[in-house]
């Protein structure tokens, strides 16, 4: 086996790890009881300051930055780490603002620190990789233009 296809494979390996951690956290969400984290995030959510429900906004959020991350494009990748970057910050702020006991307030800022790396290590050469194009504009092959429909 070649060494660049050792590091693919751990590299995937990497971001279904991640992606499997941001799964958990979506199910722990959508959990109506307490959980193996403690008590149901209903009553986490409540206790922070939030409506109960939020829990299911965040954790949507979750899903759809975990199954973006095992999706093999770098801007897929590249999307779901961005979103994972702002939950994340603010699941950190929360922390903070909670004062939350330090293991607890650890996850956090260590994933968003992973994401950080993740999204810098899978930033898009030009921003249109990522955002499709909208209305009549046909996306044109790179260094032509593209011209609306009159």
């Amino acid at each position: 086996m070649s060494q660049r296809s050792r590091s693919g494979r751990l590299r995937t390996g990497f971001y279904w790890f991640l992606g499997f951690e941001f799964f958990v956290g979506f199910a722990t969400k959508f959990w109506p009881g307490s959980t193996f984290f403690g008590p149901a995030y209903a009553e986490k959510f409540a206790d922070w300051g939030f409506h109960p429900n939020m829990r299911f906004v965040v954790g949507a959020l979750e899903l759809i930055a975990a199954v973006l991350l095992v999706i093999p494009r770098r801007e897929s990748r590249f999307l779901g780490a961005a979103m994972l970057v702002l939950v994340l910050t603010g699941a950190m702020t929360t922390h903070l603002i909670d004062d939350a006991p330090f293991w607890q307030g650890t996850s956090a800022p260590i994933h968003l620190v992973i994401m950080m790396i993740v999204a810098l290590a899978n930033w898009p050469a030009d921003w249109r990789d990522v955002v499709p194009p909208w209305g009549r504009v046909a996306a044109a092959p790179r260094g032509t233009v593209a011209l609306r429909d009159r």
